[in-house]
């Protein structure tokens, strides 16, 4: 990785950094000394900040005073400025400092083509433009003989709603022809039924703050108007590829709503009020009906689960029971061995395995050699140190992403072996891995696809001595 420089700004200027490199010297946990200087690393960026600071210890439940955070915000709001002016997202550096004061700082701007990742280190590596994990490529499996519920009534649903409704402004034919121009899909009867008698926008309530609540309450969920429904497809769901490979989907033939990212098929019209979304389901699971009430929820990347089996049933109050789907007896498309879960990869293998996670293991490294050649292993995520030969790798022939240590990389990568089936890949760091090191592998990989690098910039200044 050869160190270049960015169109000038004060980002690559020593005084833009000269504040946080002096907050890093005084709050390290050690001194620098002659034979071995401070080196620190860190990453700050325009919504958060990661910095190795020695920090006074506080009760249970307290924060930290204004005061003992202020000099670390202003140092850290004087890079930011200089990020935005450079039209950076963040950056990641590595800072070495001597007892005499004399500074060299090495900031690596991060690639298009590697997402933001934890703490200084890089995310996932973009290999292929515009390339998406497997189950953000599913699409729904046809139900042939899919009805809608028998509970579905968009008649006793209107006249339910303008009971409790009545002063509430209904959508127009016309505002509901458009909205389904807009989405591409005709809006089931029941939501039809629904925006008849409330459209859910803020100016007809006027001055009547009660409204919205009135209408929560009525509906059952926070609503939408219609120009903010949307479908929930699979692009609607945003999940770095580092998690994002990491998931199957898996829906058992019992199951009422399909184990998908995202559907076509999924319109969703409201929120619980907690940041999960409500939508209509026209591509249920086999014990599923068309029309049904599912809740997408803000903290899963995949799947969605049952509410109502229609939009009657949540007006009304009649929720439906789980029907998630019992466990199949084949063996999980998804195996994590490590010193809780799976005691070996033989216990893992099978012929439908999608992904293979090795985190922490206190055993003898593993061989992969019991799922080299399975026809579906997409995904290899391997902690450091855990595989006893890395160029088995390249037995796993189905591989689109690929997350090992930095160690296991430099093997691959010094014997032409890197698979290049790969979409994405990562470079999984343990502990405090120096990121210059790291830089370079990604560098060298993202070389390999032809994809933007990491851009490193050194800078060079003096602190003086400590005061």
């Amino acid at each position: 990785m050869v160190d270049r420089t960015l169109s000038p700004s004060s980002l690559h200027d020593f005084s833009t950094w000269e504040p946080v490199l002096r907050l890093l010297r005084d709050g390290s946990t050690r001194e620098a000394t002659a034979s071995s200087p401070l080196r620190v690393t860190g990453r700050i960026g325009l919504h958060g900040w990661s910095l190795p600071l020695r920090r006074r210890a506080l009760p249970s439940g307290r924060t930290a005073p204004a005061a003992d955070t202020r000099a670390e915000t202003e140092a850290v709001e004087r890079v930011r400025d200089a990020l935005a002016d450079a039209g950076l997202d963040d950056i990641s550096f590595t800072t070495k400092i001597t007892p005499t004061g004399e500074a060299a700082i090495r900031l690596l701007a991060r690639s298009p083509a590697v997402e933001s990742g934890l703490g200084p280190h890089p995310g996932a590596l973009l290999l292929v433009e515009g390339a998406v994990p497997q189950p953000w490529r599913c699409l729904p499996e046809p139900v042939p003989g899919a009805v809608a519920a028998a509970s579905a009534d968009p008649a006793l649903l209107e006249r339910t709603l303008r009971e409790r409704l009545p002063d509430a402004i209904g959508a127009s034919e016309t505002e509901m022809a458009a909205a389904e121009a807009r989405l591409g899909v005709a809006l089931p009867e029941e939501l039809k039924a629904l925006y008849r008698v409330t459209r859910s926008l803020w100016e007809d309530w006027g001055d009547d703050h009660e409204a919205p609540a009135r209408e929560c309450a009525a509906v059952g969920c926070e609503l939408f108007p219609l120009d903010g429904l949307y479908i929930a497809d699979a692009s609607s769901r945003h999940c770095s590829w580092t998690f994002a490979a990491k998931e199957a989907v898996v829906t058992p033939p019992d199951a009422a709503v399909q184990g998908l990212v995202g559907s076509p098929g999924w319109i969703v019209f409201g929120d619980n009020g907690g940041g999960d979304r409500l939508a209509v389901d026209l591509t249920p699971a086999p014990r599923g009906h068309i029309g049904q009430i599912i809740m997408i929820g803000h903290e899963e990347n995949i799947g969605a689960a049952l509410v109502a089996d229609s939009l009657t049933d949540l007006v009304t109050g009649r929720l439906g029971d789980p029907r998630g789907g019992a466990r199949e007896d084949r063996p999980p498309a998804v195996a994590h061995v490590n010193v809780r879960s799976l005691p070996s990869i033989e216990a893992a293998a099978h012929p439908g395995l999608e992904v293979l996670s090795i985190g922490v293991w206190d055993a003898e490294p593993l061989s992969l050699a019991p799922v080299v050649g399975l026809p579906r292993l997409r995904t290899l995520a391997a902690y450091p140190g855990t595989l006893t030969d890395p160029l088995e790798i390249a037995g796993l022939t189905a591989l689109e992403y690929l997350e090992v240590g930095p160690e296991e990389w430099r093997v691959l990568l010094d014997a032409g072996a890197v698979p290049r089936g790969l979409s994405a890949a990562a470079v999984k760091v343990h502990g405090d891995e120096d990121v210059v090191p790291v830089g370079a592998v990604v560098n060298e990989l993202l070389a390999l696809w032809g994809r933007p690098q990491i851009i490193r910039t050194l800078l060079r200044g003096d602190l003086g001595p400590v005061p």
